[in-house]
């Protein structure tokens, strides 16, 4: 049975540990705020651009442009990972984990056991994890949501159509979660490369004029169209989880809150059956001396 100065010393702990989640708590919902906002804004421009993309691409022939073309025989798949640099957020990187691990060994096994499934990690945990049980890690981004900058997501970008330009991957799959709401971030595994038509958009009803011509015009958006679609998740990413530490917090915070109540009650009762049997010790003694 626990002594009195063990139950103090595991109180003391326990608030101690209900400040520092109190503070986590506080500081991801200010960075919740910021990071939302700014996946908010980055969805416009990314739908318009990948709208326009497939206006342009049912005039052309996809052919002309490599990255539009879908290859037949799929051998060497590479998967795009987002996940986290920190933990403390639930099971956010685990979920994320799972998903890309699953993608990578289970929807695409014939070409894992090949040796044709290759990653590229944004983020420490989802780096981490993929090194230490051998794979194939094109290239790592480890801390790359402390200072979050879209050259990160143009250099991605760059790397993914130069490996499938030179048919070092025939698909490319990004692996996020997107920002829905504080409670659900859904997880996803969108397929980049190729641009598919039918993911493009539709052909927007009437006819333009194109200068210089919709194929020159669609070399130069399909660049753009992929660095800001990682972009766009990378900050989808970043919001949810900011979402899942605020609410892993705040359930930490609450469990410590009422861990403490338990521990408070089992102090006082405790400390009354000490009392208890200093009084029943002294009533012995000054029985012991009457007699």
């Amino acid at each position: 049975m626990p002594t009195l100065k063990d139950i103090r010393v595991r109180i003391k702990g326990i608030k101690s540990t209900q400040q520092v989640t109190k503070a986590m708590k506080m500081v991801a919902a200010a960075k919740l705020r910021r990071a939302q906002e700014r996946a908010i804004m980055a969805r416009p421009y990314a739908g318009k651009l990948k709208e326009m993309l497939g206006s342009l691409s049912a005039k052309v022939d996809t052919s002309l442009n490599p990255l539009l073309s879908s290859r037949q025989d799929v051998k060497k798949v590479l998967v795009i990972l987002i996940a986290a640099d920190r933990g403390l957020c639930g099971a956010f990187n685990t979920n994320i984990i799972k998903l890309a691990q699953k993608v990578a060994t289970e929807d695409y096994a014939a070409q894992y056991k090949n040796g044709g499934v290759s990653l590229i990690c944004a983020g420490s945990r989802g780096f981490d994890f993929f090194r230490k049980r051998g794979f194939t890690i094109v290239k790592g981004y480890p801390s790359v949501f402390q200072n979050l900058d879209f050259s990160v997501a143009k250099e991605i970008a760059e790397t993914a159509s130069g490996m499938y330009l030179r048919g070092e991957a025939d698909k490319v799959i990004v692996v996020y979660n997107e920002f829905k709401s504080v409670l659900a971030p859904v997880l996803k595994a969108e397929d980049l490369l190729p641009i598919a038509a039918e993911n493009a958009g539709k052909e927007n009803s009437g006819d333009y004029i194109y200068e210089p011509s919709p194929a020159a015009i669609i070399d130069e958006l399909v660049p753009k169209h992929l660095s800001t679609q990682i972009w766009r998740m990378m900050l989808e990413s970043n919001a949810a989880e900011q979402a899942a530490r605020m609410t892993a917090m705040d359930s930490a915070t609450e469990n410590a809150k009422e861990l403490l109540r338990t521990l408070n009650i089992s102090y006082n009762r405790a400390r009354q059956a000490a009392i208890t049997k200093e009084l029943s010790e002294i009533v012995a003694g000054a029985d012991a001396l009457k007699n």
